[in-house]
């Protein structure tokens, strides 16, 4: 291999250009293949999504946080002379002491998960920041503040029951904590991709490390029993690489795992080519190569290396923050569109036989199917539920009514429904049809590396809509352009990227040339 800094020298670009060589030989946009029965049993073990450790341990920060704030309140309630008066400086140095508990228990350590796992071996630490973040605060306070008479009293009670609660509340956490692991609800799921020697010398150092936070879910490899053995470890072989993209997609997984020496470069660059569609995180087994990049490229299950190839898009809390997003501005659009909502419902019933709402089966996130609600824009009778047969201009099956919705996208406002049920977003890449296709082909068939719009959910708007792909999809390179736009959407997203694509929509939805 050439000198590398980082692992963008697989280069990436080339996963979106090239076609993927299925299980048979033959090339597509995505490796099909069915799972087997096995692996369809084992899948069903990890269906219901785990407890990211990111999302548990921000979550501890504001318990303990809050917490430790609300008892500085009280402590000052109870017992202070004169609460009122002082409940600003309560707040104050409650809100601070708090704040710098938080910090020195961060700069000790104190909030990893195989910390959490077992409390008393950090309990002194806990309980050493908790008393150094105190004492500063009393220092500032009898220094610079108008303290009340009872201050040392009402000092101590919060010294005295804010450690004590921090030892019930991580032993608390702690037994959560073990018993999330023993039961698979807080850990990392991962998948070994390749087998054989190789595989299990990684499975053995992962097993090796008292801070594994790795499930290993099965193995899959593309080689025979003879070459690759059927068991590796006492992981199972559940199938090919082909397959494992269906099996990630019934499943919940965080991560695979390649198992293969870097000098195999052309047989990984195959390998990511298939896999980098899917919403995971797909790193490289380093703990073997002789050749480093720089450590920033490297994530670490304790002492093992991996190398950082592709990261699932808006994970953790940034999914966190993306849900609230959606739910606010979702929330505030039927307020101020509700009188649009019930005269489009009008128009619609009083102008054509059947339903207000028209529900389209459709591609969402990691290629589930959803169904997705629209007001109804055509007859009844010449409805389309598959939309194999786009609209095109001036298309007979339209209605009046729906020529005016369809244009001004209208036609769409119901699918805010689906952001608060959680199956849409308002921004992301838009849902297509499960056969939506250009003349006779797929788009899937069209565009190389389409499915991997389905790594984030889709959304009501997005950045291909605002740039004008929007309407009917008549020639492979609209479909292109708009698969580009939101590839770029996905690896470029940031909730002021979202804040910008919602208010540029209504200026952007003006043009109507494609919209039919």
């Amino acid at each position: 291999m050439n000198k590398v800094d980082k692992p963008d020298a697989f280069d990436l670009e080339a996963l979106r250009r090239k076609p993927a060589l299925n299980a048979d030989g033959t090339t597509s946009s995505e490796p099909k293949a069915e799972v087997s029965a096995l692996a369809r049993q084992i899948a069903s073990q990890y269906a219901v999504a785990n407890y990211s450790p990111s999302i548990v341990i921000g979550q501890l920060r504001f318990l303990e946080f809050f917490s430790l704030f609300a008892i500085a309140l009280a402590a000052n309630y109870f017992m202070a002379l004169e609460p009122g008066p002082h409940f600003v400086l309560s707040a104050v140095s409650g809100f601070g002491g708090a704040l710098l508990a938080l910090a020195f228990m961060q700069a000790s350590d104190c909030y990893h998960v195989s910390i959490l796992r077992t409390p008393m071996r950090s309990i002194a630490r806990v309980l050493i920041s908790w008393t150094v973040a105190v004492a500063l605060t009393s220092l500032a306070t009898l220094l610079f503040g108008d303290f009340d008479v009872k201050y040392p009293s009402t000092l101590t009670v919060w010294f005295v029951v804010g450690g004590a609660f921090l030892v019930i509340e991580r032993n608390l956490i702690g037994f959560a904590i073990r018993r999330w692991g023993r039961n698979g609800v807080m850990e990392r799921r991962a998948v070994i991709v390749g087998g054989g020697k190789p595989a299990k010398d990684l499975i053995r150092a992962l097993e090796q490390q008292p801070e594994n936070d790795i499930r290993i879910c099965g193995i899959f490899d593309d080689r025979n029993s003879q070459r690759s053995p059927d068991v590796v470890a006492g992981y199972p072989k559940l199938g090919t690489v082909a397959e494992l993209v269906e099996f990630a997609r019934l499943a919940h997984i965080d991560m695979l795992i390649i198992s293969l020496p870097l000098s195999a470069e052309a047989r990984i660059m195959e390998l990511l080519r298939m896999l980098w569609v899917l919403p995971v995180d797909v790193r490289l087994a380093a703990h073997s190569n002789n050749l480093r990049f720089r450590p920033r490229s490297y994530s670490h299950v304790g002492a093992v290396p991996l190398l950082d190839i592709l990261d699932k898009p808006i994970r953790d809390w940034d999914s966190v923050a993306k849900r609230a997003f959606d739910i606010v501005f979702s929330l505030l659009a039927l307020v101020l569109l509700w009188p649009v909502f019930i005269g489009t419902a009008i128009a619609v019933k009083t102008t054509s036989k059947g339903p207000v709402f028209f529900v389209q089966k459709r591609h969402g996130f990691n290629n589930e199917v959803i169904n997705v609600l629209k007001f109804r824009s055509m007859y009844t009778e010449m409805s389309d539920p598959t939309a194999k047969n786009a609209v095109t201009k001036n298309d007979p099956r339209v209605t009046k009514v729906g020529r005016f919705i369809r244009k001004t996208s209208i036609d769409e406002l119901p699918q805010i429904f689906n952001v608060l049920r959680g199956d849409l977003s308002l921004v992301g890449p838009r849902p297509h049809a499960v056969l939506g296709q250009t003349r006779d082909k797929t788009y899937g068939e069209i565009v190389e590396g389409y499915f991997a719009r389905h790594r984030v959910k889709p959304g009501v708007t997005g950045w291909a809509q605002i740039n004008g792909w929007r309407g009917e999809i008549d020639t492979d390179e609209k479909i292109k352009f708009r698969t580009a736009f939101d590839l770029y959407y996905i690896e470029n997203w940031s909730l002021w990227f979202d804040l910008k694509i919602l208010f540029l929509t209504p200026i952007k939805l003006l043009n109507t040339e494609n919209a039919y």
